[in-house]
């Protein structure tokens, strides 16, 4: 029954009355606490935090105008940046030095573990995409500054040196390869032109002169064709015609024309000697040309003898006529046959040089492949070639821009002071905690203890324990022995708090002045 729980309303008078009892315990209590809590402020370290704000300028009046032509360097994931730039190995020597730590001469272990401790009192934000902000805590508030401020112009002169590092080694690479691809370009043509030498049909056009070369051969063939039969058709027509006509046109042969002529003067005579005598002149007359005539007969007969007998051609008589028609006929004849002939020969010419331009035109696809392949090399050497100039002449200009920081700029926008304060817990903020502590631990232990005590502390308590009246209770009265006693120790009490308030006092006021 005695470990049943009072209400907090009738624990009251229970822990006032623990209180008056326990008063010394719970100023001894209170002095301590307050005390140790001023002692730890006087011994807490101090922190003061130095802070700068970098003002990252992406764009500027450069930007647009050099937009395409130059290539921007600076990297959007600045916080990673900054803190790869703040925490190098670089940087954190230099900062060594500034802060002093270096003075000491430390060993390398003793710089690893000063530097660890700086990377951690360091922190870097990011703010609007642009805003850097670097702070850093310091027991020294010189120190801190310093740091600080050594932070926000390494970062500043490494971030731009690293930029320009970078559009350096951009150059130079994109150089590097305009000038293997300036070889392999040479190379290709080299290639393209040698085949093209030694190859003559591998020259550009040869397939369309070819093929231009072997439709104009194939037209002139047939359109000669067409003009051979047209002539064999004449010559044949000519042919026929001339076989119907004589070669010569004669009247009479010369002894056809001496015989008509002897008979006629012997006809002549006849009739004469019918009417006249031998010595008749007409007859005498006709008698003298017909012997005449008879001699000329004789003297042709002995010269076609003599003629047969020496192997000589008997020339035509002069009395013999050739056949005009005939001739021209034969001359017709003989023009047409002759053009057939030559048309004949220009049909084997160009045949022979068609099936010439058909092995050229075998020759050429043969070689095509090698020549395509070859030219498809070169293309596409030449297109990179060109695109990599191009590059490399952007590159160029954003190496310019970044020697003459015209690109990414950097801008201290707030830049760091001394601090006077010191950051975190101060020496005011311990002395209320140990105020507040110096009383509210006593009076939590006592509360505990009237909670949580098994003994009955009241009338009311043993009501509800024993579910019955209480008729009467006996009040404790103090002998003058205890009456001594209390007002020691209210006197004791006094002078704690007084002692306590005037230790609070002198220490503030010497913090104060000091």
């Amino acid at each position: 029954m005695g470990g049943e729980l009072a209400p907090l309303g009738g624990m009251l008078p229970a822990l006032l009355t623990e209180v008056r009892r326990r008063r010394m315990a719970v100023g001894v209590a209170f002095a301590v606490i307050a005390i140790a809590a001023l002692v730890a402020g006087m011994f807490w370290p101090k922190k003061y935090e130095a802070s700068t704000t970098i003002l990252a300028q992406e764009s500027n009046i450069i930007t647009p105008l050099m937009e395409g032509a130059a290539a921007a360097t600076a990297n959007t994931n600045r916080a990673g940046i900054a803190q790869n730039v703040i925490f190098s190995r670089k940087v954190l020597d230099q900062i060594l030095e500034v802060g002093g730590w270096m003075a000491t001469h430390p060993t390398p272990i003793q710089r690893d573990i000063i530097t660890e401790g700086i990377r951690a009192r360091t922190k870097v934000q990011i703010s609007h995409g642009n805003l850097i902000t670097i702070s850093y805590t310091d027991s020294e508030p010189r120190r801190a500054f310093l740091v600080t401020q050594a932070f926000a112009h390494l970062f500043i002169s490494e971030s731009l040196a690293s930029k320009q590092r970078e559009s350096r080694d951009a150059y130079d690479f994109i150089n590097s390869q305009v000038e293997a691809y300036r070889r392999k370009l040479t190379d290709a043509e080299d290639k393209l032109k040698s085949y093209r030498d030694s190859n003559v049909d591998a020259r550009p056009g040869s397939d369309s002169d070819t093929n231009s070369r072997i439709s104009q051969l194939r037209t002139e063939i047939e359109n000669t064709q067409l003009q051979l039969t047209e002539k064999r058709s004449q010559a044949a027509a000519l042919q026929a015609q001339l076989s119907g006509e004589s070669e010569v046109n004669a009247v009479h042969t010369t002894q056809g024309i001496y015989d008509t002529q002897l008979a006629d003067l012997q006809s002549q005579l006849d009739k004469l000697l019918l009417t006249y005598t031998d010595q008749y002149p007409d007859v005498i007359r006709l008698r003298h040309q017909i012997q005449d005539l008879r001699q000329q007969m004789a003297l042709s007969d002995q010269r076609k003898q003599a003629a047969q007998a020496a192997g000589t051609p008997i020339p035509l008589d002069n009395a013999v006529q050739m056949n005009p028609l005939y001739q021209q006929l034969k001359i017709q004849l003989a023009a047409t046959e002759s053009d057939a002939a030559a048309a004949e020969a220009r049909i084997g010419a160009s045949n022979s040089m068609l099936a010439t331009e058909l092995d050229r035109s075998k020759r050429i696809s043969n070689s095509e492949n090698v020549t395509s392949e070859l030219t498809r090399d070169y293309d596409v050497n030449r297109d990179v070639y060109q695109d990599l100039l191009k590059r490399r002449e952007n590159a160029r200009v954003s190496m310019n821009l970044d020697a003459e920081q015209r690109g990414l700029t950097f801008l201290i926008q707030n830049p760091a002071v001394v601090p006077l304060v010191p950051s975190g817990l101060r020496f005011m903020h311990f002395g209320a905690a140990g105020l507040l502590l110096s009383i509210a631990i006593p009076f939590g232990l006592l509360f505990a203890l009237v909670r949580f005590d098994p003994r009955v502390r009241s009338a009311d308590q043993l009501e509800r324990a024993l579910g019955a009246n209480v008729l009467a209770a006996v009040p404790f009265y103090p002998t003058p022995r205890d009456r001594r006693r209390d007002r020691l120790h209210n006197t004791l009490l006094i002078l704690i708090a007084v002692g306590v308030a005037a230790f609070y006092l002198i220490l503030f006021w010497v913090r104060h002045r000091g």
